[in-house]
Protein backbone atom coordinates (compact mmCIF):
# COMPACT_ATOMS: atom_id res chain seq x y z
CA UNK A 1 0.00 0.00 0.00
CA UNK A 2 1.36 3.62 -0.99
CA UNK A 3 1.05 6.50 1.57
CA UNK A 4 -2.17 8.65 1.46
CA UNK A 5 -2.11 11.48 -1.26
CA UNK A 6 -2.13 14.35 0.96
CA UNK A 7 0.35 12.88 3.50
CA UNK A 8 2.54 15.76 4.38
CA UNK A 9 0.11 18.59 3.79
CA UNK A 10 -0.63 20.59 6.74
CA UNK A 11 -4.37 22.32 6.77
CA UNK A 12 -5.41 25.26 8.90
CA UNK A 13 -8.88 24.64 9.45
CA UNK A 14 -10.97 27.79 10.91
CA UNK A 15 -13.92 25.79 9.01
CA UNK A 16 -17.53 26.23 10.98
CA UNK A 17 -20.61 24.37 10.91
CA UNK A 18 -21.35 22.57 7.95
CA UNK A 19 -19.61 23.76 4.88
CA UNK A 20 -16.06 24.31 5.89
CA UNK A 21 -15.35 21.06 8.08
CA UNK A 22 -16.63 18.82 5.60
CA UNK A 23 -14.08 19.61 3.11
CA UNK A 24 -11.92 19.77 6.23
CA UNK A 25 -12.66 16.03 6.88
CA UNK A 26 -12.68 14.96 3.27
CA UNK A 27 -8.75 16.47 2.98
CA UNK A 28 -8.33 14.60 6.31
CA UNK A 29 -9.26 11.28 5.36
CA UNK A 30 -7.24 11.96 2.23
CA UNK A 31 -4.05 12.47 4.58
CA UNK A 32 -3.70 15.53 5.61
CA UNK A 33 -3.07 16.74 8.93
CA UNK A 34 -5.58 19.37 9.88
CA UNK A 35 -5.41 21.47 12.86
CA UNK A 36 -9.05 22.90 13.31
CA UNK A 37 -8.51 26.37 14.55
CA UNK A 38 -11.11 27.57 17.00
CA UNK A 39 -11.68 30.73 19.44
CA UNK A 40 -11.19 29.56 23.05
CA UNK A 41 -15.14 29.31 23.30
CA UNK A 42 -15.22 27.11 20.44
CA UNK A 43 -17.07 26.96 17.11
CA UNK A 44 -20.80 28.12 16.87
CA UNK A 45 -21.88 24.32 16.30
CA UNK A 46 -20.42 23.52 19.18
CA UNK A 47 -22.96 25.81 21.38
CA UNK A 48 -25.76 23.49 20.58
CA UNK A 49 -23.87 20.93 22.91
CA UNK A 50 -26.39 19.49 25.35
CA UNK A 51 -24.92 19.85 29.50
CA UNK A 52 -22.08 18.25 29.87
CA UNK A 53 -20.89 17.40 26.10
CA UNK A 54 -18.54 20.00 23.84
CA UNK A 55 -20.09 19.09 20.52
CA UNK A 56 -23.52 17.94 19.04
CA UNK A 57 -23.75 14.65 16.58
CA UNK A 58 -23.32 16.25 13.52
CA UNK A 59 -20.09 18.13 14.78
CA UNK A 60 -18.68 14.51 15.58
CA UNK A 61 -19.28 13.63 11.95
CA UNK A 62 -17.43 16.21 10.72
CA UNK A 63 -14.32 16.48 12.22
CA UNK A 64 -13.43 13.27 12.82
CA UNK A 65 -9.65 12.95 12.19
CA UNK A 66 -8.27 16.42 13.03
CA UNK A 67 -6.83 17.78 15.86
CA UNK A 68 -8.09 20.81 17.44
CA UNK A 69 -6.59 23.86 18.97
CA UNK A 70 -7.84 27.51 20.35
CA UNK A 71 -6.72 30.75 19.15
CA UNK A 72 -7.91 34.09 19.75
CA UNK A 73 -7.26 36.30 16.53
CA UNK A 74 -8.28 39.50 18.14
CA UNK A 75 -5.06 39.22 20.04
CA UNK A 76 -2.04 40.38 18.79
CA UNK A 77 -0.15 37.37 20.21
CA UNK A 78 -2.46 35.47 18.22
CA UNK A 79 -2.37 36.94 15.09
CA UNK A 80 1.30 36.37 15.61
CA UNK A 81 0.73 32.87 16.24
CA UNK A 82 -1.29 32.17 13.30
CA UNK A 83 1.44 33.84 11.00
CA UNK A 84 4.26 31.72 12.23
CA UNK A 85 1.79 28.47 11.57
CA UNK A 86 0.54 29.73 7.92
CA UNK A 87 4.76 29.68 7.18
CA UNK A 88 4.73 26.01 7.85
CA UNK A 89 1.53 25.02 6.50
CA UNK A 90 0.02 24.13 3.03
CA UNK A 91 -3.58 25.38 3.53
CA UNK A 92 -5.75 27.56 5.14
CA UNK A 93 -9.40 27.05 5.10
CA UNK A 94 -11.90 29.80 6.51
CA UNK A 95 -15.63 30.08 5.71
CA UNK A 96 -16.51 33.27 7.74
CA UNK A 97 -18.50 36.57 6.64
CA UNK A 98 -16.79 37.87 3.64
CA UNK A 99 -13.95 40.46 4.78
CA UNK A 100 -13.62 38.57 8.26
CA UNK A 101 -10.23 37.46 8.39
CA UNK A 102 -8.85 40.62 5.95
CA UNK A 103 -10.60 43.12 8.65
CA UNK A 104 -8.44 40.92 11.27
CA UNK A 105 -5.38 41.43 9.42
CA UNK A 106 -4.98 37.89 8.58
CA UNK A 107 -6.41 37.52 5.09
CA UNK A 108 -4.76 36.09 2.13
CA UNK A 109 -2.58 39.44 1.36
CA UNK A 110 -1.28 38.77 4.96
CA UNK A 111 -0.57 35.26 5.52
CA UNK A 112 0.55 35.10 1.57
CA UNK A 113 3.64 37.17 2.43
CA UNK A 114 4.70 35.22 4.64
CA UNK A 115 4.33 31.72 2.83
CA UNK A 116 4.17 32.92 -0.76
CA UNK A 117 3.38 29.02 -1.49
CA UNK A 118 -0.12 29.02 0.78
CA UNK A 119 -3.12 27.94 -0.21
CA UNK A 120 -5.60 29.91 0.83
CA UNK A 121 -9.28 28.69 0.41
CA UNK A 122 -12.59 30.79 1.57
CA UNK A 123 -16.28 29.70 1.32
CA UNK A 124 -19.21 31.69 1.08
CA UNK A 125 -22.61 32.39 0.53
CA UNK A 126 -22.43 34.61 -2.22
CA UNK A 127 -19.00 35.12 -3.30
CA UNK A 128 -16.43 37.68 -1.94
CA UNK A 129 -17.43 39.96 -4.57
CA UNK A 130 -20.85 41.59 -6.14
CA UNK A 131 -23.59 43.18 -4.71
CA UNK A 132 -25.20 40.25 -3.09
CA UNK A 133 -21.35 39.72 -1.37
CA UNK A 134 -22.59 40.85 2.05
CA UNK A 135 -25.95 39.16 2.66
CA UNK A 136 -26.15 37.03 5.75
CA UNK A 137 -25.93 33.29 4.12
CA UNK A 138 -27.14 29.56 5.30
CA UNK A 139 -28.16 26.98 4.07
CA UNK A 140 -31.60 27.55 3.98
CA UNK A 141 -31.78 31.29 2.86
CA UNK A 142 -29.44 30.13 -0.08
CA UNK A 143 -31.99 27.47 -1.25
CA UNK A 144 -34.52 30.36 -0.82
CA UNK A 145 -32.33 32.39 -3.21
CA UNK A 146 -30.84 29.96 -5.67
CA UNK A 147 -34.02 28.40 -6.65
CA UNK A 148 -34.27 25.17 -5.19
CA UNK A 149 -37.08 26.09 -2.94
CA UNK A 150 -39.27 27.35 -5.86
CA UNK A 151 -38.89 23.70 -7.25
CA UNK A 152 -39.64 21.47 -4.33
CA UNK A 153 -42.67 20.43 -2.46
CA UNK A 154 -45.74 19.44 -3.72
CA UNK A 155 -47.52 21.59 -6.47
CA UNK A 156 -50.49 23.03 -4.54
CA UNK A 157 -48.16 23.48 -1.64
CA UNK A 158 -45.52 26.12 -0.39
CA UNK A 159 -41.61 26.20 -1.68
CA UNK A 160 -40.19 23.53 0.28
CA UNK A 161 -36.44 23.21 1.29
CA UNK A 162 -34.68 20.00 0.89
CA UNK A 163 -35.03 17.92 3.80
CA UNK A 164 -31.01 18.12 4.25
CA UNK A 165 -28.28 20.82 4.16
CA UNK A 166 -27.10 19.69 0.71
CA UNK A 167 -25.82 23.28 -0.02
CA UNK A 168 -23.58 23.53 2.63
CA UNK A 169 -22.39 19.92 1.82
CA UNK A 170 -21.97 21.01 -1.65
CA UNK A 171 -20.06 23.83 -0.75
CA UNK A 172 -17.68 21.95 0.99
CA UNK A 173 -17.14 19.86 -2.15
CA UNK A 174 -16.34 22.94 -4.30
CA UNK A 175 -13.97 23.74 -1.93
CA UNK A 176 -12.00 20.62 -1.63
CA UNK A 177 -12.38 20.76 -5.37
CA UNK A 178 -10.79 24.02 -5.47
CA UNK A 179 -7.96 23.15 -3.05
CA UNK A 180 -6.73 19.99 -4.74
CA UNK A 181 -6.36 21.96 -8.22
CA UNK A 182 -4.72 25.03 -6.37
CA UNK A 183 -2.46 22.10 -4.81
CA UNK A 184 -1.95 20.82 -8.56
CA UNK A 185 -1.06 23.99 -9.44
CA UNK A 186 1.40 24.52 -7.13
CA UNK A 187 3.41 21.58 -8.22
CA UNK A 188 3.95 22.95 -11.60
CA UNK A 189 4.56 26.57 -10.28
CA UNK A 190 5.67 26.49 -7.11
CA UNK A 191 2.97 29.23 -6.07
CA UNK A 192 0.00 29.35 -3.62
CA UNK A 193 -2.99 31.28 -4.87
CA UNK A 194 -6.23 32.17 -3.09
CA UNK A 195 -9.39 30.10 -4.13
CA UNK A 196 -12.98 30.64 -3.25
CA UNK A 197 -16.19 29.65 -3.65
CA UNK A 198 -19.79 30.75 -3.29
CA UNK A 199 -22.65 28.02 -2.05
CA UNK A 200 -25.31 29.95 -4.42
CA UNK A 201 -23.04 29.07 -7.24
CA UNK A 202 -22.23 25.58 -6.28
CA UNK A 203 -25.71 24.74 -6.39
CA UNK A 204 -26.80 26.27 -9.60
CA UNK A 205 -26.17 23.54 -12.09
CA UNK A 206 -28.14 21.32 -10.03
CA UNK A 207 -31.24 23.37 -11.43
CA UNK A 208 -30.78 21.55 -15.01
CA UNK A 209 -33.79 20.11 -14.87
CA UNK A 210 -36.05 22.88 -13.76
CA UNK A 211 -33.78 25.05 -16.36
CA UNK A 212 -34.91 22.71 -19.39
CA UNK A 213 -38.52 23.22 -18.42
CA UNK A 214 -38.29 27.03 -18.38
CA UNK A 215 -36.10 26.86 -22.14
CA UNK A 216 -38.92 24.39 -23.41
CA UNK A 217 -41.57 25.88 -22.40
CA UNK A 218 -41.02 29.61 -21.57
CA UNK A 219 -43.13 28.98 -18.54
CA UNK A 220 -41.66 28.99 -15.08
CA UNK A 221 -40.75 25.78 -13.84
CA UNK A 222 -43.34 24.69 -10.92
CA UNK A 223 -43.17 22.28 -8.25
CA UNK A 224 -43.26 19.04 -9.03
CA UNK A 225 -43.62 17.42 -6.02
CA UNK A 226 -41.55 13.43 -6.57
CA UNK A 227 -42.30 13.69 -10.18
CA UNK A 228 -39.48 14.90 -12.41
CA UNK A 229 -38.56 18.48 -12.02
CA UNK A 230 -38.90 19.16 -16.04
CA UNK A 231 -41.80 17.38 -15.90
CA UNK A 232 -40.29 15.23 -19.20
CA UNK A 233 -40.11 11.92 -17.88
CA UNK A 234 -42.88 9.53 -16.77
CA UNK A 235 -43.27 7.09 -14.63
CA UNK A 236 -41.19 9.02 -12.49
CA UNK A 237 -42.25 9.71 -9.03
CA UNK A 238 -42.36 8.21 -5.19
CA UNK A 239 -45.45 5.60 -5.22
CA UNK A 240 -47.08 4.38 -1.79
CA UNK A 241 -46.54 0.44 -1.37
CA UNK A 242 -48.27 -1.81 1.33
CA UNK A 243 -45.64 -0.31 4.04
CA UNK A 244 -44.14 2.88 3.07
CA UNK A 245 -42.77 4.59 -0.13
CA UNK A 246 -40.91 3.37 -3.69
CA UNK A 247 -39.06 5.60 -6.37
CA UNK A 248 -39.16 4.45 -9.83
CA UNK A 249 -38.17 5.79 -12.64
CA UNK A 250 -38.20 4.45 -15.70
CA UNK A 251 -35.94 5.99 -17.96
CA UNK A 252 -35.66 3.51 -21.37
CA UNK A 253 -38.54 1.90 -23.12
CA UNK A 254 -37.39 -1.38 -21.99
CA UNK A 255 -37.43 0.01 -18.45
CA UNK A 256 -41.40 0.73 -19.27
CA UNK A 257 -42.27 -2.85 -21.26
CA UNK A 258 -40.02 -4.71 -17.80
CA UNK A 259 -42.46 -2.34 -15.73
CA UNK A 260 -45.82 -3.70 -17.59
CA UNK A 261 -44.71 -7.32 -17.08
CA UNK A 262 -43.78 -6.63 -13.32
CA UNK A 263 -46.98 -5.40 -13.39
CA UNK A 264 -48.87 -7.87 -15.18
CA UNK A 265 -49.70 -5.54 -17.85
CA UNK A 266 -48.26 -6.35 -20.91
CA UNK A 267 -51.32 -6.04 -22.86
CA UNK A 268 -50.78 -2.10 -22.35
CA UNK A 269 -47.46 -1.78 -24.46
CA UNK A 270 -49.27 -0.98 -27.43
CA UNK A 271 -52.05 1.53 -25.64
CA UNK A 272 -51.23 4.77 -27.50
CA UNK A 273 -51.45 6.51 -23.68
CA UNK A 274 -48.61 4.85 -22.84
CA UNK A 275 -46.57 3.29 -25.91
CA UNK A 276 -43.69 6.31 -25.54
CA UNK A 277 -41.95 8.89 -23.09
CA UNK A 278 -43.87 11.68 -24.35
CA UNK A 279 -47.64 9.79 -24.30
CA UNK A 280 -46.62 8.92 -21.01
CA UNK A 281 -45.97 12.57 -20.39
CA UNK A 282 -49.29 13.60 -21.09
CA UNK A 283 -51.52 11.08 -19.48
CA UNK A 284 -49.20 11.04 -16.14
CA UNK A 285 -51.89 10.92 -14.06
CA UNK A 286 -53.07 7.34 -15.42
CA UNK A 287 -49.76 6.33 -16.00
CA UNK A 288 -49.10 7.57 -11.86
CA UNK A 289 -53.01 5.38 -11.18
CA UNK A 290 -51.60 2.39 -12.70
CA UNK A 291 -48.12 2.16 -10.99
CA UNK A 292 -49.75 3.23 -7.66
CA UNK A 293 -52.41 0.35 -7.75
CA UNK A 294 -49.79 -2.32 -8.77
CA UNK A 295 -47.61 -0.89 -5.75
CA UNK A 296 -50.02 -0.38 -3.21
CA UNK A 297 -50.79 -3.97 -3.31
CA UNK A 298 -47.29 -4.92 -2.23
CA UNK A 299 -44.13 -4.42 0.58
CA UNK A 300 -41.53 -2.06 -0.39
CA UNK A 301 -38.65 -4.95 -0.55
CA UNK A 302 -41.30 -7.33 -2.54
CA UNK A 303 -41.45 -4.57 -4.81
CA UNK A 304 -37.71 -3.95 -5.20
CA UNK A 305 -36.70 -7.35 -5.53
CA UNK A 306 -39.54 -7.85 -8.65
CA UNK A 307 -37.83 -4.55 -10.24
CA UNK A 308 -33.95 -5.63 -9.59
CA UNK A 309 -34.64 -8.45 -11.35
CA UNK A 310 -36.14 -7.22 -14.04
CA UNK A 311 -33.47 -4.26 -14.52
CA UNK A 312 -36.03 -1.25 -13.72
CA UNK A 313 -34.63 1.63 -11.52
CA UNK A 314 -36.52 1.51 -8.18
CA UNK A 315 -35.99 2.07 -4.57
CA UNK A 316 -37.73 1.47 -1.38
CA UNK A 317 -37.90 4.89 0.69
CA UNK A 318 -35.91 4.30 3.80
CA UNK A 319 -35.91 6.33 7.04
CA UNK A 320 -32.65 7.37 8.42
CA UNK A 321 -32.16 5.02 10.77
CA UNK A 322 -32.40 2.44 8.09
CA UNK A 323 -29.40 4.33 6.29
CA UNK A 324 -27.13 4.14 9.02
CA UNK A 325 -27.46 0.31 9.16
CA UNK A 326 -27.11 -0.34 5.14
CA UNK A 327 -25.77 -3.32 5.35
CA UNK A 328 -23.60 -2.55 2.03
CA UNK A 329 -22.28 0.46 2.93
CA UNK A 330 -21.06 -1.09 6.00
CA UNK A 331 -19.70 -3.78 4.59
CA UNK A 332 -17.65 -2.05 1.71
CA UNK A 333 -15.96 0.35 5.16
CA UNK A 334 -17.98 3.42 4.00
CA UNK A 335 -20.04 3.22 7.52
CA UNK A 336 -18.23 2.27 10.46
CA UNK A 337 -18.68 1.89 14.42
CA UNK A 338 -16.88 4.07 16.27
CA UNK A 339 -16.28 4.66 19.84
CA UNK A 340 -16.88 8.11 20.65
CA UNK A 341 -15.62 9.82 24.51
CA UNK A 342 -18.93 11.14 24.40
CA UNK A 343 -21.20 9.53 22.33
CA UNK A 344 -20.50 5.92 22.81
CA UNK A 345 -20.67 3.95 19.93
CA UNK A 346 -22.02 5.57 17.17
CA UNK A 347 -21.72 5.02 13.42
CA UNK A 348 -19.72 7.36 11.24
CA UNK A 349 -19.12 7.82 7.71
CA UNK A 350 -15.47 7.76 6.61
CA UNK A 351 -14.68 9.71 2.90
CA UNK A 352 -16.56 8.72 -0.03
CA UNK A 353 -13.54 9.61 -2.17
CA UNK A 354 -12.02 6.39 -2.81
CA UNK A 355 -8.25 5.93 -3.37
CA UNK A 356 -7.51 2.75 -4.57
CA UNK A 357 -3.74 1.51 -3.52
CA UNK A 358 -3.61 3.97 -0.71
CA UNK A 359 -3.26 2.88 2.85
CA UNK A 360 -6.63 3.43 4.99
CA UNK A 361 -6.02 6.21 7.12
CA UNK A 362 -6.97 5.41 10.67
CA UNK A 363 -9.70 7.24 12.39
CA UNK A 364 -9.96 9.54 15.37
CA UNK A 365 -12.87 10.62 16.93
CA UNK A 366 -13.15 14.61 16.64
CA UNK A 367 -11.78 16.22 19.58
CA UNK A 368 -12.67 18.61 22.67
CA UNK A 369 -11.65 22.34 21.94
CA UNK A 370 -7.97 23.26 22.43
CA UNK A 371 -7.46 19.21 23.11
CA UNK A 372 -4.54 19.58 20.72
CA UNK A 373 -2.50 22.85 22.12
CA UNK A 374 0.39 21.25 23.11
CA UNK A 375 0.59 18.67 20.25
CA UNK A 376 0.52 21.58 18.01
CA UNK A 377 2.05 24.70 19.80
CA UNK A 378 4.51 22.60 21.35
CA UNK A 379 5.66 19.76 19.48
CA UNK A 380 4.69 21.05 15.88
CA UNK A 381 5.34 24.86 15.96
CA UNK A 382 8.12 24.72 18.57
CA UNK A 383 6.82 26.65 21.78
CA UNK A 384 8.19 26.11 24.83
CA UNK A 385 5.28 24.72 27.27
CA UNK A 386 5.72 27.59 29.59
CA UNK A 387 5.11 29.95 26.64
CA UNK A 388 1.68 28.06 26.14
CA UNK A 389 0.99 28.50 29.47
CA UNK A 390 1.73 32.14 28.91
CA UNK A 391 -0.23 32.51 25.81
CA UNK A 392 -3.26 30.97 27.41
CA UNK A 393 -3.12 32.87 30.68
CA UNK A 394 -3.14 35.93 28.27
CA UNK A 395 -5.98 35.12 26.38
CA UNK A 396 -4.22 34.66 22.96
CA UNK A 397 -4.87 31.09 22.97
Amino acid sequence: MSALPLDGIVVLDFGQIFQGPYCTYLLARAGARVIKIEPPGGEPLRRRAEPGKTQIFSFAMLNGCKEAVTLNLKSAEGKALLARMAARADVVLENFSPGTMDGLGVGYDALAAVNPALIYATGSGFGISGPDRDNLAMDFTIQAASGIMSVTGAPDGPPMKAGPTLVDMMGGIHLYGAIMTALFHRTRTGRGQKVEVAMQETVYPALASPMEYRVRTGKVPPRAGNRQAALNSAPYNAYRAADGWVAIHVVTEAHWRNLLTAMGQDALAEDPRFATNPARVANMEAVDALVTEWTSRLGRYEIFAITKRLRIPCAPVRDVAEVMEDPHMHERGFLRRIAHPEFGEVVMPMSSLRLHGAAEPDYRPSPAPGQDNAAVYCRWLGLDPAELVRLSAAGAI
